[in-house]
C-alpha cells in the first residue's frame, strides 16, 4: 500500500526533493563541526587530527565577561522583537484582510513586502542616511547627533527597523489561514448583527490562533537569535555595551581572533538554549490546552 502511495504522489516527493538536499547539505551534514567545539582545533591538523580538549573551550566561554554581555544583550533584545515584532504581522494580516479593493490591496501588500528583499547592507545605508546629522533629516530638524550613535535608542532603532523590514512578509502565513476560514461564519455572524472587530474577535482570530501559536514556539527557538546581518550592519563602537550579542561575539572571536574553538562552543550553547526554549514553549502551550508542533 505504501509503496501504491508512493508510486501516485512520486512527483510530489520529486518536487520535495530539492528542498531535502538543501538542508541535509547545509543544515544536518555541517552538524559534525560540533566536536570542533571539545578539540584543541588547529587549521594545519584539521578536525579530526586537533587534540581532544573536553570542556575547556566551555569553562573559557562561561569566565568570559564579554560572553556574558553579549548574552545579555542577546536576551533583551530578542525579547524586544518577540514582544513588538511578533503581534505586528498578525495585525497587519487583520488590516489588510478588511480592505475591500482588491486592486489597492495587492498594491499595498506588494509596498509591505518589498523591504523582505532588500540586504540589510541595503537598508542599512538608508538608515545612515536618513538618521545622519550631518546629511539627513535629523539635521534638517536641527539634531546634532544621530540616534545610531546613542545607546539609549538603538535597540529600539533594531526592533522598529526589523518591524519594517519583516512585518509584511510575516502577513503571508496569516493571510493564508485566514483565507482558509468558512465564509459562513461571516455571514452567520453578519446575520446575527455582529460587527466587523466582534467578528475578528470571535472569529479570525480564534480560527488563526493554531497558526499564531505555531510561529510564536517556532519563533522562541530563535531567542538566541538577534539577527547578526541587521546588528554587524548598525552597530559602531558608540553602542558596542547594548550592541554585542552572540551572534558578533562568535564572529568576533571566531573569525577575527582566529579561535575557532571557543566560538564554536558559543555556537554550540546557543544551538542547545534554542532547542531547549522550543520543547519548553511547545510543553508549556500543550500544557494550556493548545495544538503544539507535536
Amino acid at each position: 500500500m505504501s509503496m501504491r502511495l508512493f508510486h501516485k504522489y512520486k512527483y510530489y516527493y520529486l518536487l520535495l526533493l530539492p528542498g531535502l538536499l538543501y538542508f541535509l547539505l547545509f543544515h544536518y551534514i555541517p552538524m559534525g563541526g560540533i566536536i570542533v567545539a571539545f578539540k584543541d582545533f588547529k587549521l594545519a591538523k584539521g578536525i579530526f587530527g586537533s587534540e581532544w580538549a573536553g570542556l575547556k573551550w566551555f569553562e573559557l566561554l562561561f569566565e568570559s565577561e564579554d560572553f556574558w554581555l553579549a548574552l545579555r544583550n542577546t536576551i533583551l533584545i530578542s525579547f524586544y522583537k518577540l514582544i513588538f515584532g511578533f503581534p505586528f504581522p498578525i495585525l497587519l494580516a487583520l488590516m489588510l484582510n478588511e480592505l475591500l479593493g482588491s486592486a489597492f490591496k495587492r498594491i499595498l501588500q506588494t509596498i509591505l513586502y518589498f523591504p523582505h528583499f532588500l540586504s540589510w547592507v541595503v537598508l542599512g545605508g538608508i538608515m545612515f542616511t536618513l538618521f545622519s546629522s550631518s546629511t539627513g533629516i535629523l539635521s534638517v530638524m536641527g539634531f546634532k547627533s544621530s540616534p545610531l550613535l546613542d545607546p539609549g535608542n538603538f535597540r529600539g532603532l533594531l526592533v522598529i527597523s526589523e518591524i519594517w523590514k519583516e512585518a509584511g512578509w510575516g502577513t503571508i502565513i496569516y493571510l493564508a489561514a485566514i483565507a482558509g476560514i468558512n465564509p459562513e461564519l461571516y455571514e452567520a455572524a453578519r446575520i446575527d448583527g455582529a460587527k466587523r472587530f466582534q467578528m475578528i474577535r470571535y472569529i479570525t482570530l480564534p480560527s488563526i490562533s493554531n497558526t499564531i501559536i505555531i510561529l510564536l514556539i517556532l519563533r522562541t527557538g530563535h531567542i538566541l537569535s538577534a539577527g547578526f546581518d541587521q546588528v554587524f550592519i548598525l552597530y559602531n563602537p558608540m553602542v558596542y555595551n547594548i550592541a554585542d550579542i552572540l551572534d558578533t561575539y562568535v564572529y568576533r572571536v571566531g573569525l577575527s581572533m582566529g579561535r575557532y574553538s571557543l566560538a564554536a562552543a558559543a555556537g554550540l550553547f546557543k544551538s542547545v538554549v534554542g532547542l531547549f526554549m522550543l520543547l519548553f514553549t511547545n510543553w508549556l502551550v500543550r500544557r494550556m490546552g493548545g495544538q503544539g508542533l507535536w
